[in-house]
């Protein structure tokens, strides 16, 4: 039992850490429609994210890896449950990964143009359904006593799932244009930091509104209220931090908050899940984590595993991105995607 809540954990640290390092590459992405006024910033944007934004991706392929070998029951009646939206998120994953190539190798201001309007469409379909899968997941959903899912339509689209849906692209946009004032110069810079004075406000409304919904529309506060109180207000106080870290121009301070108001969105989550794993509209079907688990010699063998592997991933992801420090200048770009 407490290799399998491990296991748990871990699995949301994973998808944490996912939201933390892709969630500034969709932001990105975003903001080449935002704020970039010409091929040339377009193209800056996608490079800055160039050289991080497939292993950034691997994170999530992890968790799911993760999912499947320690939770296996989770895995099958979430991915099956939901399969038609992970599709889709599958789709826009592949449609941002293609176009870093494909506007590198077309040859036509058109072509580069069509595969860079792919970059952002890709870069704000993932992160809206994730958040919708993840907040319908959390409402409960019909199952049945096998743990099969069956989610109907308004299950999966609701008023929850939607403001979370849009709170991800929004929490999305804004770490990502604090990661833009960390990596550019020019311009570019100042627009971003002038685009999340704007957006900022909105969020912070958002927020508000995501966090009565979740009051009413979820159990969270009802079997964890000191938890999910404490969580929800952690996500608004680094948000201030980040919005804090606008106005006095300071970057450090602005990426960090963002960063981390995304990764609290997992936390709430997993924490309101905690101890199951599937929320069923019948309690009795709900799936537990000691019901979802391996056997506990497989999970002995990945911990094992884990804490060989994962020292020596940090390392390099450290590595990787103190390579990539310096600025990047729109008009002489150098770096390449």
């Amino acid at each position: 039992m407490t290799l399998s809540i491990l296991w748990f954990l871990i699995i949301g640290l994973l998808f944490a850490i996912f939201l933390f390092l892709e969630g500034f590459d969709f932001g990105v992405g975003m903001a080449t429609r935002l704020i970039a006024h010409d091929l040339d910033e377009r193209e800056a944007l996608m490079a800055s994210i160039g050289p991080h934004w497939d292993g950034n991706e691997t994170w999530l392929v992890t968790a799911g890896g993760a999912m499947f070998a320690s939770l296996p029951l989770w895995y099958a009646s979430l991915f099956s449950g939901y399969y038609y939206l992970l599709m889709l998120v599958l789709v826009g994953l592949i449609i941002r990964g293609v176009s870093f190539e494909f506007t590198k190798h077309a040859e036509t201001k058109a072509g580069k143009n069509i595969w860079l309007w792919a970059f952002f469409l890709g870069s704000v379909i993932p992160p809206f359904l994730l958040c919708m899968m993840l907040l319908s997941m959390v409402q409960g959903i019909p199952m049945n006593a096998n743990g099969d899912a069956f989610p109907k339509f308004f299950d999966v689209v609701n008023w929850l799932s939607l403001v979370g849906g849009v709170a991800g692209v929004l929490l999305s946009l804004v770490h990502g244009l604090n990661f833009i004032r960390l990596r550019l110069d020019g311009p570019l810079r100042d627009r971003a930091r002038a685009l999340n004075k704007i957006v900022y406000p909105i969020l912070f409304a958002g927020e508000v509104v995501f966090a009565v919904l979740v009051f009413f529309q979820t159990d969270f506060f009802t079997k964890r209220f000191a938890s999910s109180l404490l969580i929800t207000v952690l996500i608004v106080l680094f948000s201030l931090l980040g919005y804090y870290g606008v106005l006095k121009n300071h970057e450090g301070w602005s990426f960090a908050g963002s960063g981390l108001s995304l990764s609290m969105v997992i936390v709430l989550l997993f924490n309101g899940l905690f101890p199951r794993v599937m929320i069923a509209t019948n309690p009795a079907h709900s799936i537990l984590i000691k019901t979802a688990a391996n056997s506990h010699y497989t999970l002995t063998i990945m911990t094992i595993v884990a804490c060989v592997l994962v020292p020596i991933i940090l390392i390099y992801f450290i590595w990787s991105y103190t390579l990539f420090t310096k600025r990047i200048n729109p008009k002489g770009n150098t770096v390449k995607y």
